[in-house]
């Protein structure tokens, strides 16, 4: 691994082993989807100390995608005249109408993006084609969400639309904290995500749960002392908001975050296996209500429901393991799909199936 990966794991087993001892383990959780590939990837789990468990949390864009939206981009996909935008990870999602990769097949308008500008760009090609782009992910592709709705606004482009599913990460990790179910002694935040918020954003969670909160990259040697830095705080006693990430500031990228607020407001969002939280997802302001793609094709409210066996919620939430979901790598699997833990390449299942299965 190297020198200072091995340093980082030195110090962790020596802070573990001064932190009292209780009678559960020591739950870290990561709430990135790119954290929980390193992890997996670089067999990180191997090398911290007995009774150190790492969770994974809420943080794969296309995993905490409720149901009921799935549903709602493959009927609108059926619909004819109709061009879906998407980012590839959504594609083979199944739902209760079957996936849009499923509709495609069947002659549908699906097309992977990898910009929401694309997707606009697809639409002033095609003025004949309503283009819908979904909208999902966390703070780090809201703001290109908002820039291409502010593009189209100024183009006045009537063909274009967005479906958002856009979720805020700050409210659902109090949501998890207030819900008391699953102990987490720290959070390993991510790093993306905090390059718009700034790790002063997470002082909030610290305050009000004593939790200590520090933003890492996405090499091992990164999420190793993301953890180090965890345990050293429990250690002193005194939990913080901070980065080992050299990219991520105390204040984040202003830009973008007053370019989120020009275009979107909080407003509630129903989560996979959570449910609605206040305030955690983005909708269109009342001004760019004409880009809303739910009120342009007055799309009816799908039901939210959970696929029956699967254990995608619970791995979002901590409380298990891909392993020990009984479908893990028997009736799910990479190339057969019942989440979209395993769908998406930020899922927990796919990264513990490509890497860990054999351990």
């Amino acid at each position: 691994m190297g020198k200072v990966v091995d340093k980082d794991c030195e110090k962790i087993h020596e802070l573990f082993s001064s932190l009292s001892r209780c009678a559960r383990a020591l739950q870290i959780m990561e709430v990135c989807g790119t954290h929980t590939t390193v992890i997996a990837r670089s067999a990180l789990r191997g090398l911290l100390p007995e009774g150190l468990r790492l969770v994974s949390g809420p943080g794969c864009p296309v995993c905490v995608t409720d149901q009921s939206y799935i549903d709602q981009a493959v009927q609108l996909a059926r619909q004819g005249e109709v061009t879906i935008a998407t980012y590839g990870d959504m594609v083979r999602v199944p739902g209760r109408l079957g996936s849009l990769a499923e509709a495609r097949s069947a002659g549908a308008s699906v097309v992977v993006v990898y910009s929401a500008e694309q997707a606009v760009e697809i639409a002033r090609r095609n003025p004949a084609s309503q283009v819908v782009f979904l909208g999902v992910g966390f703070e780090t592709t809201a703001p290109g969400t908002a820039m291409a709705v502010r593009k189209a606004g100024r183009e006045d482009l009537g063909n274009f639309s967005v479906l958002t599913a856009h979720k805020l990460i700050l409210p659902v990790m109090r949501a998890l904290l207030e819900a008391g179910d699953v102990p987490i002694d720290g959070f390993l935040c991510p790093g993306h995500v905090s390059v718009i918020l700034g790790y002063r954003a997470y002082e909030a969670i610290v305050r009000d749960f004593a939790r200590p909160c520090v933003v890492a990259g996405f090499e091992p040697g990164q999420v190793m002392a993301g953890i180090r830095d965890i345990l050293q705080q429990l250690s002193d006693g005194r939990p913080q908001a901070s980065s080992v990430y050299p990219s991520v500031s105390a204040e984040g990228n202003t830009v973008a975050q007053k370019l989120l607020d020009e275009v979107f407001v909080p407003a509630d969002a129903c989560w996979r296996a959570i449910g609605v939280v206040a305030e955690s997802g983005l909708e269109l302001r009342e001004e760019f209500a004409r880009f809303d793609a739910a009120r342009r094709f007055r799309l009816p409210e799908m039901e939210s429901y959970e696929l029956p066996g699967c254990r995608c919620g619970d791995v979002i939430c901590g409380r298990c393991l891909p392993a020990e979901c009984k479908l893990f790598a028997t009736t799910c699997t990479p190339q057969d799909p019942v989440g979209p833990c395993m769908v998406s390449s930020e899922g927990a299942c796919a990264a513990a199936y490509k890497y860990e299965r054999h351990a």
